[in-house]
């Protein structure tokens, strides 16, 4: 058997934070086929993911405009409106990592998230604060779940994998940070988040 791990890295979005651009284009877009057509033919999750691997906001811009000019308003909002994609805390996660937090366990974060938006979750989510470290895939160029980004994670806080548990709602990423020897954990619900770290008694039982 594999020695518990101590250490505890979370992805953001998702997990910590419910963030989804449904939030914002259901004001935008009231029809339920264009907006999803919208979110998936103009602004879709292939052409978000360059900004979370450094593309500038206005290179995405440019060519999502450049593709779809009659929706230029609709695509500027994305970002214009970024911080309405982003309802709330999740709040059953957060009381799992201030536990945590209080328990002196280390704690890092490990985000696909845009370099230009980041400071929208800085300035509304005092929960970041618990974090020793977060790594924000849009100021490195690279992002999750390429291996790489989790050997710079390792790298530049001094982690082992087989001492981490790797939180992530995407199962590609989970997947990856596993096979990399982290013990990862597929986010659906906090309570089966909780039920884990309990399992490895990195929360009071």
């Amino acid at each position: 058997m594999r020695p518990p791990p101590t250490h505890v890295v979370f992805d953001l979005g998702g997990v910590l934070i419910d963030w989804n651009p449904r939030h914002l284009y259901r004001d935008l877009i009231p029809d339920d086929a264009e907006r999803e057509h919208f979110l998936s033919e103009v602004c879709g999750p292939d052409w978000n993911v360059l900004q979370d691997a450094g593309r500038t906001i206005a290179e995405a811009n440019a060519d999502a405009i450049a593709r779809h000019p009659d929706k230029r308003d609709l695509i500027e909002a994305y970002y214009d409106r970024f911080d309405a994609m982003m309802k709330d805390a999740i709040h059953g996660t957060v009381a799992v990592l201030e536990e945590l937090h209080a328990g002196g366990v280390p704690l890092y974060a490990l985000t696909n998230w845009s370099a230009e938006t980041f400071h929208h979750g800085e300035r509304r989510f005092a929960f970041l604060e618990c974090f020793d470290g977060i790594l924000v895939s849009g100021r490195e160029g690279l992002r999750k779940p390429d291996p790489a980004i989790f050997h710079l994670l390792c790298a530049r806080y001094a982690l082992e994998p087989a001492a981490c548990v790797f939180i992530d709602d995407s199962a590609a990423n989970a997947e990856s940070a596993a096979a990399l020897g982290f013990h990862a954990h597929h986010f659906t619900e906090p309570e089966k988040l909780r039920a884990e770290l309990l399992g490895y008694r990195l929360l009071p039982g």
